[in-house]
């Protein structure tokens, strides 16, 4: 099913046209890659479809509702509960220590403290953290934080999971390991995936990759 849409999305930074009629549909499960040179519109596609901006025209539809016309709370919430994050530099919060940095979507969410650290605990033997959760953003290294930002993303369980340049501040090797267990713990869960990347080698974990120029959707949908 039709699970994440863009329909004829529009969007300016000033004089700047960002987004000019974006059309893209995600089915539910999908890893779908958003691939673009730098300042095609991909990330503030990205961040429209997750409703930290809103479009100046055309609608976001998400999990069976139109988010666009959604005020800010009712958007905060939804990103909140349903969707989790990855971005670039991990943004890690530096006063917190990894296993809190982890648990964070879900003491915003509401869940006590005790239970969200006893959750975020379970992910650093899935993703080879052991023995790092009282540790800050930095005493780790690039991949561990970058690890720690995955766990952080899919602790919630959420329906969408965001990511952004995911393994941008990666060496290679570091980049593909990451990719790795994202797509793993993502299918894993039954998490969409829209990934946003300027790198074939990263695309190719997805299932299919779209291509955005000049603030449009110029590739269809082809499954790769």
């Amino acid at each position: 099913m039709t699970f994440l849409s863009a329909k004829a999305v529009s969007l300016a930074f000033g004089s700047t046209l960002a987004l000019r009629g974006a059309d893209l549909t995600i089915d539910a499960g999908e890893i779908v890659a958003v691939m673009g040179p730098s300042g095609s519109g991909k990330s503030t596609l990205l961040h429209c479809l997750a409703g930290i901006l809103v479009p100046d025209a055309g609608e976001i539809h998400a999990l069976g509702r139109r988010i666009d016309d959604l005020s800010e709370a009712a958007r905060s919430e939804l990103r909140r509960d349903r969707f989790g994050f990855v971005f670039q530099f991990g943004q890690l919060v530096p006063e917190l220590t990894a296993e809190e940095n982890v648990a964070l979507p879900l003491l915003l969410g509401g869940v006590r403290r005790d239970p969200a650290l006893r959750r975020a605990r379970e992910w650093f033997g899935r993703l080879g953290l052991d023995g790092l959760e009282r540790r800050r953003s930095g005493e780790l290294s690039g991949g561990q934080a970058q690890r720690v930002a995955l766990a952080r993303g899919l602790v919630g369980e959420p329906a969408v999971l965001f990511a952004d340049e995911p393994t941008g501040a990666l060496d290679s090797l570091t980049g593909e390991q990451v990719m790795e267990l994202m797509v793993g713990l993502a299918r894993h869960q039954g998490t969409t995936v829209v990934l946003v990347t300027h790198d074939a080698r990263v695309a190719a974990y997805a299932d299919r990759e779209i291509m955005v120029r000049d603030g449009r959707v110029t590739t269809p949908a082809v499954a790769s």
